[in-house]
């Protein structure tokens, strides 16, 4: 088998012109707004909303996660390719990679193997800009901000010492988690404490991914909560007139990639917020465009499902009125191996009663799914060290929960490994499928909404709250920001806020450290136990293993 990097690198030179692609879903070339040969954008005027009720929604989502992942994006792909290989016309939505990950721990997130997405080296760096625009439009606030804080004139009275907005960059530097800026004299700004989180974690990427149109955005963006007055009064973006000029930087990020996959078939990639520090999921446009220009979609959330799938079943598939009809739970052998106690050097070494034990994670992941009243199914993701003994007990385990497992091969042979996955959720679809439900009404208090999520999804026994995130709670509730979703920012390594409590914990208590505000979002962000919206680089960083010849050959990015 060739090395993944080697097929992206070959399969390359063989891509359609991105109109032929577009010629698939009956769009005219007319219609795109080209980026070179293999990339465009696709105008906002395509969706149609019949349509969008009409076709049918998968999300693929994962158990709780090793830390290279499971792959998901892999699967999504493969799946794509499967259903378009017995007939169904499919097309997969993706969120967009993140140079944070890409250059720390996971490397590229094009997919891998026969399962991709391609252009893979601009997909997972710049691509079409469309994280630069999220990250000016975002400091572009921040200098707003700062500015009128200087002003002598054109001054809203903010108090510096409440501000909490924070400046973005698209790259894992803890360096930058506190800062201390306007330093060097009074010409260069009033001295105050600062931040900076990643360029995924930022509230213009969430508003971005809620957005519906482009006047939509623009109120999202007005409606940011930036700090007080020190008069004790509320300023938002819209007071410092800012929510124009923050359109007019993402007045073409908005409008959804049209790229293609290794097997020729259409791919939208748009929005790119992590899921253990914001929701995880890529845009509704996005995916409204593709349910608009193919029968059936499939879109991942990130993480495991206690994150990006909780956030797409609660927040995204709510607010724009979608209705996913299956969800596919990915799973690893070695994932299972790692919930059920095996060491990092031990995952690839076949363990049949590890496994066993591990099994509790999925099944915890199965039951929240059904809680949506949506019917999962399970994709194991093949690896070669996989034993006939530990796939067949996955498989028996699953049926006797009512549910089908199918080996997922794509990542080795590409869509023909994921035709019996694909035929498992046409059937779903087709004869299982009813109308999914959220498992909380956003007008019920905050702390029920938190306690909802942490009890029935992650397992929960009690919910305590920090004397800081009660004070937030009390600001909430004088805003009058009760009714938002909630947006968990939890460790994606496990159920609970510790990391270190694998497989299917119980009898635990959560910890909400502090809640932050995301009001042109319309949610709240729970922080729980230690995590950072900001992370860090790794003691080896993928970027050690990546190089580029004279010729701009990249290889170690996939």
């Amino acid at each position: 088998m060739a090395h993944l990097s080697d097929i992206s690198i070959a399969q390359s030179k063989k891509l359609q012109h991105i109109k032929n692609i577009a010629k698939k879903l009956q769009v005219d070339e007319d219609d795109l707004e080209m980026y070179g040969k293999f990339k465009a954008k696709l105008p906002l005027y395509l969706i149609d909303e019949k349509k969008v009720q009409k076709n049918n929604l998968v999300l693929v989502t994962a158990l709780t996660p090793t830390p290279a992942g499971e792959g998901k994006t892999t699967v999504s792909i493969g799946l794509t390719e499967g259903l378009n290989k017995i007939g169904k016309q499919a097309i997969v939505v993706l969120r967009e990679p993140s140079l944070g990950p890409v250059f720390g721990m996971k490397g590229g997130a094009a997919g891998g193997g026969y399962s991709q997405v391609v252009p893979m080296e601009d997909i997972n760096l710049h691509f079409t800009g469309d994280f630069n625009a999220v990250e000016k439009a975002n400091n572009f606030l921040s200098a707003l901000i700062d500015n009128n804080i200087q002003s002598k004139t054109n001054n809203l009275n903010i108090d510096p010492r409440t501000v909490l907005w924070k400046r973005v960059i698209d790259l894992n530097d803890r360096a930058l988690r506190d800062v201390t800026i306007g330093l060097g004299g009074r010409f260069n700004g009033i001295p105050r404490q600062d931040g900076f989180n990643i360029t995924p974690a930022s509230e213009v990427m969430a508003i971005l991914c809620m957005a519906s149109d482009l006047e939509n955005l623009k109120k999202r963006l007005g409606n940011i909560f930036i700090g007080f007055t020190f008069d004790n009064k509320p300023v938002f973006a819209r007071d410092l007139k800012a929510e124009n000029a923050m359109a007019i930087l993402l007045k073409d990020a908005i409008k959804p990639n049209l790229v293609q996959t290794l097997e020729k078939n259409p791919a939208i990639i748009h929005g790119g917020p992590f899921a253990n520090i914001a929701q995880g999921t890529n845009t509704i446009i996005a995916t409204k465009m593709g349910l608009s220009l193919s029968n059936y979609v499939i879109t991942e959330a990130g993480f495991g499902a206690d994150l990006g799938a909780e956030k797409f079943l609660n927040i995204k598939s709510k607010f724009a009125n979608l209705n996913p009809k299956c969800v596919v739970l990915v799973m690893t052998i070695r994932a299972l191996r790692h919930h059920g106690g095996a060491k990092k050097e031990e995952y690839n070494i076949p363990n049949l009663d590890k496994v066993i034990d591990g099994f509790k994670n999925l099944e915890r992941h199965i039951e929240n799914i059904r809680k949506f009243n949506v019917e999962p199914v399970v994709a194991i993701n093949s690896f070669i060290s996989d034993t006939d003994e530990e796939v067949a007990f996955v498989i028996e385990k699953c049926a006797n929960l009512g549910v089908e497992a199918v080996l997922s091969e794509g990542w080795a042979k590409g869509g023909v490994g994921m035709i019996d996955l694909a035929k498992v959720v046409v059937n779903v679809v087709e004869n299982k499928a009813s109308q999914y439900k959220p498992l909380y009404n956003w007008k019920s208090p905050v702390t029920d909404k938190i306690e909802t999520i942490a009890k029935e999804i992650y397992g929960a026994k009690n919910v305590e709250y920090s004397k800081l995130a009660q004070l937030n709670l009390r600001r909430i509730n004088r805003l009058g920001f009760n009714d938002f979703a909630i947006c968990m920012a939890k460790t994606q390594k496990s159920f609970s806020d510790d990391e270190s409590l694998i497989g299917r914990p119980e009898g635990f208590t959560v910890t909400v450290r502090e809640i932050e505000i995301a009001a042109g979002a319309e949610f709240i962000i729970p922080i729980l136990g230690k995590m950072m919206r900001m992370p860090g680089l790794p003691e080896h960083p993928a970027s050690e293993n990546m190089t580029i010849d004279n010729n701009s050959v990249i290889s170690g990015l996939s």
